[in-house]
């Protein structure tokens, strides 16, 4: 019987990152915490976050990825743009060309999958998923000084594209470089990235990429539960996986985890990020950082959001049709 069965979720039908060279938290450590430490002091929520202990939502949903069984298929691409109608990057999904180039997700698709050679084993090619990874303590969410981010309950982070003012705080912040902007509407900015399949989830279904997976390399469930299965392959196989999970522990722990035969930073993980959520490295000086710096980026935005309501509302009130709903209204409120 498959491993998997008894950590589906109830519901379940039994259906079944970062690309490119690593890179070094030092990379982009000053702005993203610049980013991080402006926008702490604006909202009570990220204070909370910087104030006390937080270690998530327990009882919430995330993925386990498992790269051993991975064969690059794509039908978690075709499924996560088919559902969240998202046209996806042009190529076929039986273009096997695609591998040549290492992708990333961007305002076209959510989620891509990339091939990585192994030196040690070139037959044998990793492949591997590519999303947002759903922080535990989203730095995302601390570096929004209008809060458009937000994190659920079930897990996922969510992002409100009603209330962007475009100043991508959010793409500096994000240590795993997932954040996508959709620069083809400059007058309507929009971040784009993975939202866990939320409506789905609220609906007691399946994230479309996990239910579309062949080979059960993509697992749904509670959090918790991933973990014990993710730790169960490991010591029942350890000539096959590194004992590591990624995702456990990194900037403070994140909802969607990964176990792997190769070690991560092979496949273009981050490997030497901090144990510590991101707002942790700059709660320290927050205190001293001089108002101007973090006043005046979060009025700007209000002002705009304002303003976008306004006309929004006068439209309206002229007899236009209202702006589309997000896709998150569209999900879940009936």
């Amino acid at each position: 019987m498959d491993d998997d069965a008894n950590n589906r979720p109830n519901g379940s039908n039994g259906k079944k990152e970062d690309a490119g060279i690593p890179f070094s938290i030092e990379r982009r450590k000053f702005l993203a915490l610049s980013a991080l430490g402006g926008c702490a002091l604006l909202n009570n929520p990220r204070e909370a976050f910087a104030g006390k202990e937080f270690h998530g939502w327990p009882k919430s949903y995330g993925m386990l990825t498992d790269f051993t069984k991975c064969v690059g298929c794509r039908s978690c691409e075709r499924a996560c743009n088919e559902y969240n109608n998202m046209p996806g990057d042009g190529s076929s999904y039986e273009d096997s060309s695609v591998f040549d180039t290492v992708r990333r997700p961007t305002a076209q698709t959510y989620t891509v999958v990339n091939r990585y050679d192994i030196p040690e084993d070139p037959d044998n090619p990793v492949y591997r998923k590519i999303q947002c990874n759903h922080c535990q303590e989203p730095s995302c969410a601390t570096a929004c000084p209008i809060q458009a981010y937000s994190k659920t309950p079930e897990g996922a982070v969510l992002y409100d594209e009603d209330l962007c003012f475009g100043c991508r705080y959010c793409m500096v912040a994000c240590p795993f470089l997932v954040p996508a902007y959709d620069y083809d509407s400059p007058f309507e900015p929009k971040i784009v990235k993975c939202i866990l399949c939320y409506p789905r989830i609220k609906e007691g279904q399946l994230p479309a990429c996990a239910e579309a997976c062949p080979t059960g390399a993509v697992t749904f469930g509670r959090r918790s539960e991933l973990l014990k299965l993710a730790r169960k392959r490991i010591v029942a196989h350890p000539d096959k996986y590194i004992d590591h999970i990624y995702g456990e522990r990194e900037v403070g722990s994140t909802n969607w985890l990964y176990i792997s035969g190769v070690p991560f930073e092979q496949l273009g993980f981050p490997v030497n990020l901090p144990e510590k959520p991101m707002i942790e490295l700059v709660k320290g000086f927050l205190s001293s950082v001089s108002v101007v710096f973090t006043v005046w980026p979060a009025l700007f935005g209000m002002v705009y959001a304002a303003v976008r309501h306004r006309d929004e509302y006068f439209e309206r009130d002229k007899g236009a049709k209202p702006a589309k709903p997000t896709q998150i209204d569209k999900g879940v409120e009936k």
